[in-house]
């Protein structure tokens, strides 16, 4: 509950004139020309609904829970009974069609926790109907409709942050300084991202899955194709599948990318300008068409980034993941990254880090005891509530740009042919990249696999100013910018 004393006098007004007036902010009245308004929005209670009634639906309503001045007031979910049974433990409407919230006047903000494929698509439509929008990572499967929430927060003057929580936490402002300002580890010479995390098959059937009863099949749709789906379960697993998920490179990929961004970057670089990659999906023989094995080399107008990724164990049966060291000194976190610089590592992973010298001694640990889901909801409504688009940790025009790393790695592998390892290593003279290739490709034999079951791009160019790609290949990856949406559910330009 909102602790404001004036909250009762809020919820004796109108809802249709607190939208007007919540509107009126939004529209471009400047903090400076108005201070009363901007005073009593500070006074408002945030209404926030969750379109999303999934695991994570239910992590992102309990930090609305604790964020003060916020309050959950419905949850929209295609399965009835699930929206129900999330709704029931905050006390909020459930509705079956996200669209319902998004018509509510009782509704100022919504958390989208759908499944990837929507995520655009529900944040340009909240955004169009005077919401603030929260949205989970990634932002996008491509960068065109990535770009379409960019333009649309801009044009109606909406407060959208990405879920990236990682954000909020205040290590990673301490590891940039470090690096950048104090230059404790002297010049960055490249970053290798990691995520090798053992998962499982999601299996094959014989025959199409039947969506659950009491789904709504044609809204869990959404803009995706109708097309058969041959796994053992809808949840979840949608991850894998290219029609509804960005694999695991999407998955887990634009958390430790994002925090290359930031603390390797400082988010001086907004995309690749060229990369290259391999991989392939062995060992399962499932219904997943998204890469197991997986590895990117992405090169900027700075320091090149190689990303390391595999969902396969370090030998079947085994429970420990893939080592994916190369040539560096330190071994880095199977879910974090490596800064290599001339006078030492900083390995950076989920809710800590650490500083090593160039004879491997740790220098410095950094750690902060911060819940960041809560921290980074907080942040979000802080923000809705000051009208301060820039007070939000991850604003979504800096998550676009670090999904879009993800989304070009993924483009890369769907525009690959058959395997080339030379052409793979002769792109670049960085030793650490011809090593990772040797690292990745190396356990294939104990899953009954070689090189001649994965995949591998050519060089693709790729112009970070109009996001797409340019050059020889062009055409190739092009093609993957853009999906086709179902009648209904279609991104449309934003002006």
């Amino acid at each position: 509950m909102n602790s404001n004393p004036h909250t009762d006098v809020r919820l004796s007004c109108p809802s249709t004139a607190r939208r007007q007036f919540l509107g009126f902010l939004a529209a471009g009245v400047g903090t400076v020309a108005m201070p009363g308004v901007v005073r009593a929005a500070a006074n408002e209670e945030v209404r926030i609904a969750l379109l999303g009634a999934g695991g994570r639906g239910g992590q992102i309503a309990s930090a609305i829970g604790k964020t003060p001045g916020a309050k959950l007031v419905m949850v929209a979910d295609p399965d009835q009974g699930r929206a129900e049974k999330l709704a029931a433990k905050y006390n909020a409407k459930a509705v079956s069609d996200l669209r319902t919230a998004l018509d509510s006047d009782d509704v100022d903000a919504v958390a989208i926790t759908t499944c990837n494929h929507w995520h655009c698509l529900a944040a340009v439509w909240a955004i169009e109907a005077g919401k603030d929008v929260y949205v989970e990572k990634p932002l996008s499967h491509s960068q065109w409709e990535g770009r379409q929430v960019v333009a649309a927060a801009q044009k109606h003057g909406r407060i959208v942050q990405l879920g990236t929580q990682q954000r909020s936490d205040p290590i990673q402002m301490q590891a940039r300084q470090f690096l950048h300002d104090d230059k404790a580890l002297g010049a960055i010479q490249y970053v290798q991202a990691n995520r090798l995390g053992p998962r499982g098959s999601i299996g094959r059937r014989d025959t199409p899955l039947s969506p659950p009863q009491g789904l709504d099949y044609n809204l869990w749709l959404g803009p995706a194709a109708d097309q058969p789906i041959f796994r053992n379960n809808l949840h979840y697993d949608w991850h894998w599948d290219w029609n509804t998920g960005n694999g695991e490179m999407g998955n887990w990929g634009v958390h430790i990318l994002d925090d290359v961004r930031n603390v390797a970057y400082r988010d001086a670089v907004s995309t690749p300008s060229r990369l290259i990659c391999g991989g392939g999906r062995i060992g399962w023989d499932d219904a997943g068409d998204t890469p197991n094995v997986h590895f990117a080399l992405f090169e900027t107008e700075t320091i090149p980034t190689i990303i390391a990724l595999s969902n396969l164990p370090a030998k079947p049966g085994a429970k420990g993941a893939w080592k994916a060291k190369g040539q560096m000194q330190m071994d880095a976190p199977g879910s974090g990254y490596a800064v290599v610089c001339e006078g030492g590592t900083y390995l950076g992973q989920r809710g800590q880090g650490n500083a090593y010298d160039a004879d491997g001694k740790h220098i410095r640990k950094f750690k902060a005891d911060v819940d960041t889901v809560p921290a980074h909801m907080k942040n979000f409504v802080d923000a809705v509530r000051s009208r301060d688009a820039d007070s939000l940790a991850a604003p979504i025009e800096n998550g676009h740009y670090s999904t879009g790393w993800c989304n070009l790695a993924n483009v890369a592998f769907r525009a690959s042919g058959a395997f080339n390892a030379e052409q793979l290593t002769r792109v670049s003279d960085l030793p650490q990249w011809q090593a990772i290739v040797g690292d990745m490709t190396a356990p294939l034999a104990a899953f009954g696999a070689d090189t001649g079951d994965l995949l591998s791009s050519p060089v693709l160019e790729h112009d970070p100013a109009t996001e797409r790609f340019t050059g020889e290949h062009a055409d190739l990856a092009n093609q993957f910018l853009r999906r086709e949406y179902r009648p209904g559910f279609e991104i449309k330009p934003i002006a």
